[in-house]
């Protein structure tokens, strides 16, 4: 049977692989909707390639120049977020959540709760609200598929097992391009520098967290709402090689790990076809020349941000959205050259210690300590960078 696919987020990096996959049978699937943010002309392009039967741009100020490119076809030009939210609503059978940030919230909710399947890769929206998502997942009886490839090797890892049979999890990090360097050589770290990954081909956002170990920490959290072991039960191993994506240990000690090369469209065909496999043309796994693992324990003195995070769930209540705001308005002054590169977790840190608010109860008090917690941490931005 022909499945149904809409992708929100198209012309970033997971949705582009999730396409190329898409590309190898595409008698297989039929393509509702692609959106992106603002870049008209490449979701013209996709959504002409796919014939989309609707593309949507985020930004108002790109529908001119969507519609333009789109005069003449079946396919339906919209922008807006309400649009994202009505497009998300159609019911695809399987849905790609690939929005960047905290925008990518309503449409994942909206499509959770047709009851279909929603393949996570924004990793925001869980960190922010993990216990509305799960909670929606549930009653709406929706399939929540986790695509960071960490999160996707824990649920292969799964198959076959129950959770309640689970030890512990193990998460594996790559420890960034400054593993090796001490706090003193990290404070002159440049923008170019920290986006450039030694593993993964990624966005300037998700490279930087990757730098400071932040990403880890926002995948700490995830872990936590998506495989109910207990905080306490979920730990990170630094893992430099990137070809163990993460483990999972049963009680009686027997550990399963998947393995694969540094590819995120493995993890995306993975959830594409689940619970099926598929053919990618990904390169195989060569442990001969590999050759060794390496394995060592994360230095939280280095780099702080594993630990703000574990504090943060483990305060729970509003701290992990507050956590997740804080470090994007950090990573963006650190990128725009307005703060250092260590000031990152320091803005992140003396955020979560300046106010508590209170314990969000729908998608509108998430929003509203968003909101908040963005003016207060650009206003440490200032402070930091005079």
């Amino acid at each position: 049977m022909t499945k149904s696919i809409s992708i929100f987020g198209a012309t970033g990096s997971v949705g582009t692989s999730t396409l190329d996959l898409i590309r190898r049978d595409r008698e297989k699937y039929r393509v509702i909707a692609l959106t992106a943010n603002s870049n008209a002309d490449e979701l013209a392009a996709l959504a002409k390639e796919f014939s989309a039967e609707v593309a949507v741009v985020a930004d108002d100020r790109a529908y001119e120049r969507l519609s333009q490119l789109l005069e003449g076809t079946a396919i339906e030009a919209a922008s807006g977020s309400e649009k994202l939210n009505e497009v998300a609503a159609l019911g695809a059978d399987w849905t790609m959540a690939a929005i960047v940030g905290c925008a990518g919230l309503p449409p994942t909710l909206a499509a959770l709760r047709c009851g279909k399947t929603v393949a996570l890769a924004n990793k925001e929206a869980l960190v922010s609200a993990g216990a509305l998502m799960t909670a929606e997942a549930r009653t709406a009886g929706a399939t929540l598929l986790p695509v960071d490839s960490e999160h996707n090797a824990i649920f292969q890892s799964l198959q076959g097992g129950r959770i309640d049979q689970v030890h512990k999890i193990t998460l594996t990090a790559s420890g960034g391009p400054f593993r090796t360097w001490t706090r003193e050589q990290m404070a002159s770290v440049t923008p170019a520098q920290a986006v450039a990954h030694p593993n993964w081909d990624m966005g300037a956002k998700i490279s930087v967290d990757s730098a400071t170990m932040m990403n880890k920490g926002l995948e700490l959290i995830e872990a936590h709402y998506l495989f109910p072991v207990g905080l306490e039960n979920i730990e990170i191993l630094v893992h430099p090689q990137s070809v163990i994506h993460s483990m999972v240990e049963y009680r009686d000690r027997s550990t399963l790990a998947q393995l694969g090369s540094p590819d995120m469209r493995i993890p995306i065909a993975s959830a594409l076809a689940w619970p099926e496999r598929m053919d990618t043309d990904c390169l195989p796994l060569d442990l001969a020349t590999i050759g060794r693992l390496d394995f060592e324990s994360p230095d939280e003195q280095r780099f702080p941000a594993t630990r703000i995070a574990r504090e943060a769930i483990t305060a729970g209540g509003a701290y992990p959205a507050m956590l997740n705001a804080a470090n994007e308005i950090a990573v963006a002054a650190f990128l725009d050259g307005s703060v250092q590169f260590l000031e990152i977790t320091e803005i992140v840190s003396r955020l979560l210690e300046s106010y508590s608010p209170a314990k969000p109860s729908d998608l509108t008090d998430i929003f509203a300590i968003d909101k908040e917690t963005r003016v207060r941490a650009k206003q440490l931005v200032e402070e930091l960078s005079v």
